[in-house]
């Protein structure tokens, strides 16, 4: 495993130090130091229906030295470049926040910081992995853990064995940089992989034993699923061929999450080919189980205005193009409410686990 990290590092390293060679070629020519960043964007991203991928376009912006509207944004990513090359070397991981400190100075004889919030830093990264087509966790900087996994699934982390079958209810922490370099799956004997959106669900499929009578991978991550969670569950999708499951709340935004895990997101296309998991399917909560599962209208929340524009925005896009998502969505406008995953509670608390799932699984009543 060593060598094949030592050769990314190597890989990696080279790519950022051919930033710093345009500035010293361009300098050598008196020429203005300029690179390309790829536009991240919805105007430069497109739908490739044959992949099921959300794909980046060859639009791109100049950012030059000598331009004063750019000078500051060329010098901040030069310094994080600078920064990332040092982690390579050093064979280290850091956080977005450690970056943001390490590249932040006030410039001398003058009150101007390179960087003032994190806010600034942060995309800066995001251009560097775009432009050099190396993920974030490939440039060794990691988020915080924001999810957790449960289920028959041993990992080997750092040279420790971890059995998330074997950790009780709250399960292992999922790392923000899962690459095999990093994280091992040594063993997985699951039928499929539940990708659940909220803490609150996945708490209670955990306490419930429900990866166990079900034979699953329970995945969360607590909310839009940060990058590890994500990533981990597209390699057990490729590397155990595992069908990936996604359970979320009735409401734009929760379609707008099962799109990310299925398709990608546009922000960040140039990850899809490694992150999207375009055979994904959605299994609840559909704007249908209201009335299949007798829920009460009272449990609904009624659709805002801010509800009304995202999900008409949702219909424009060319993966929610298919009739039954068309109709999955004009299903809900017109009833005028979004339903809570929580309110299968108003059944019974264990109605999630017990009744609404079991029943999803054996009809296969998902959506693609």
């Amino acid at each position: 495993m060593a060598p094949t990290k030592q050769k990314k590092n190597e890989v990696v390293e080279k790519k950022l130090v051919g930033l710093a060679d345009v500035v010293i070629a361009a300098a050598d020519r008196s020429k203005d130091p300029t690179f390309a960043i790829p536009i991240r964007a919805l105007s430069n991203v497109s739908f490739n229906e044959r992949k099921g991928l959300i794909e980046m376009g060859h639009k791109k912006q100049a950012r030059s030295f000598f331009n004063v509207g750019m000078a500051k944004k060329f010098m901040q990513t030069m310094l994080v470049a600078d920064a990332l090359s040092e982690l390579q070397r050093a064979d280290l991981t850091t956080s977005l926040r450690e970056i943001y400190y390490r590249t932040k100075h006030t410039i001398k004889n003058s009150h101007e910081n390179t960087f003032d919030t994190q806010d600034e830093s942060d995309p800066i990264i995001e251009d560097l992995e775009v432009s050099l087509t190396a993920l974030r966790e490939e440039l060794h900087v990691r988020a915080e853990n924001g999810g957790s996994v449960v289920g028959p699934l041993v990992l080997g982390d750092d040279g420790d064995r971890v059995d998330c079958a074997k950790l009780g209810k709250g399960g292992y922490s999922v790392p923000s940089i899962v690459e095999p370099e990093y994280l091992e799956i040594r063993r997985c004997t699951a039928d499929f992989v539940l990708l659940v959106e909220k803490g609150t669900q996945w708490n209670r499929l955990s306490e419930d034993k429900f990866w166990r009578r079900y034979n699953c991978v329970l995945l969360t991550g607590n909310g839009q699923p940060p990058r590890g969670v994500r990533r981990l569950a597209r390699r057990l999708h490729e590397e155990h061929r595992l069908p990936v499951y996604v359970l979320v709340d009735n409401d734009p935004w929760g379609y707008y999450i099962y799109s990310v895990i299925k398709q990608g997101s546009i922000n960040l296309a140039f990850e899809s080919q490694r992150m999207a998991i375009p055979k994904a399917k959605f299994i609840g909560l559909s704007s249908a189980d209201p009335e299949r599962y007798e829920l009460p209208r009272n449990v609904g929340i009624k659709l805002n205005d801010k509800d009304t524009t995202r999900a008409r925005e949702l219909m424009n896009y060319p993966w929610f193009q298919k009739p039954a998502w068309q109709q999955e969505i004009k299903r809900m406008l017109t009833s005028g409410l979004k339903y809570e995953l929580d309110a299968l509670a108003n059944k019974d608390f264990q109605y999630l686990t017990k009744k609404y799932l079991p029943r999803k699984l054996k009809e296969k009543d998902w959506l693609d």
